[in-house]
């Protein structure tokens, strides 16, 4: 059968509005869930995802679903384990303390950048993770402050970051 070429304009106006009617890939202004997880045996542990990219304000929680293990959410900041500063300078660490299984931290982030952050007890097997606020216009080297007095950060931890402009390249749309 042959379309009219009424039929034909009816349907090229109806995908065209598809198109541009179609919502853009814009993060919502919603809690982010991140999960804690752990292989049954303890043998390996992460952040899931490992990173993410948040607007300025938006509120992120971390849940501990890994049945195994007590986890922790920490900030790389010389104020909280003699770590290397790995967030902004303007921001404030923390610190959620140990995690049970099925225990949550939140905390809203509102200082643009690079805020890249470890488990106190598993940072030795690369349990890290890396939020991106806004979009920084410095990377994430720049916000590293690793002083001679500071302990460095072991390979597999430094290994486990994601780089930041993939973070932002795969952002996706997050809803509450």
């Amino acid at each position: 059968m042959i379309a009219t070429r009424r039929q034909a304009l009816q349907a090229g106006g109806g995908l065209l509005a598809a198109v541009l009617l179609r919502p853009s890939p814009v993060l919502a202004a919603g809690t982010v869930e991140i999960v804690m997880q752990g292989t049954p045996d303890g043998s390996q542990v992460w952040f899931d995802p490992v990173g993410i990219l948040v607007l300025p304000g938006q509120t992120i929680r971390w849940t501990n679903r890994d049945l195994g293990n007590s986890h922790t959410v920490t900030s790389y900041h010389p104020s909280l384990f003699d770590r290397p500063r790995r967030i902004p300078e303007a921001a404030t660490p923390w610190d959620s303390d140990y995690l049970l299984p099925d225990e949550s931290f939140s905390l809203t982030l509102s200082v643009p950048g690079v805020y890249d952050y470890y488990c106190v007890p598993h940072e030795h097997a690369g349990m890290v993770g890396r939020v991106v606020v806004g979009t920084p216009s410095a990377s994430a080297a720049d916000y590293a402050n690793a002083g001679a007095a500071l302990t460095e950060l072991p390979q597999v931890a430094l290994a486990g970051f994601p780089d930041v402009a993939a973070i932002i390249a795969a952002a996706v749309v997050h809803r509450e």
